[in-house]
């Protein structure tokens, strides 16, 4: 069962809610921004092309993928989306995966709402380790996940296909007890 409650970022500039739907245009149109495609492994042709992803985030399965928003706290629009995927109850754990629009870039928000999400996780799912697949190259992701004590644990070539190529990747890890560096 998906644990009740969202998590709690910190950060002042935003908060995280369910995604909608009505979310769609808004999370697409950063998501086509150019400086934001070289940086992740959508492959988005269309606003249409997410929609197959909400039935998923829908699902009461305790595999199913977890996708949030993140919205401003003062206006609520969409500048970012989070969320667990490959999520295995049966092995407690599962893969974070996140996007912003540029606007909100380094600000601190990826670190807060990561490290929300990870906390959140690991208290209210029961997760033992929670890992993280990056883009090479994507260094400010990278440098996310160093400040929200995940551990690189190794290179992933060949590793997920990058509109139609093959892309290499870095994988990380957060285990459960370990604190975070941010945080302290």
């Amino acid at each position: 069962m998906k644990p009740a409650g969202l998590p709690c970022p910190t950060h002042p500039l935003v908060t995280l809610r369910h995604l909608e739907r009505s979310d769609a245009p808004a999370w697409y149109a950063y998501l086509a921004d150019p400086v934001v495609v070289e940086h992740t492994s959508w492959d988005l042709r269309c606003v249409d092309d997410l929609q197959a992803n909400f039935d998923d985030y829908a699902s009461a399965e305790p595999s199913s993928p977890i996708r949030l928003a993140v919205v401003l706290r003062e206006g609520g629009q969409l500048v970012g989306t989070i969320g667990l995927n490959a999520i295995s109850p049966q092995h407690r754990t599962a893969e974070i995966a996140y996007d912003l629009a540029p606007a909100v870039w380094g600000q601190g928000v990826a670190t807060s709402v990561v490290n929300a999400v990870v906390d959140w996780g690991f208290q209210h799912m029961g997760l033992l380790r929670i890992q993280a697949t990056v883009l090479e190259g994507n260094e400010r992701s990278i440098r996310v996940l160093e400040r929200c004590a995940f551990e690189r644990e190794g290179y992933l070539r060949c590793y997920r296909q990058v509109r139609g190529k093959s892309g290499n990747f870095w994988l990380y890890a957060r285990i459960a007890g370990v604190p975070c560096i941010a945080c302290a």
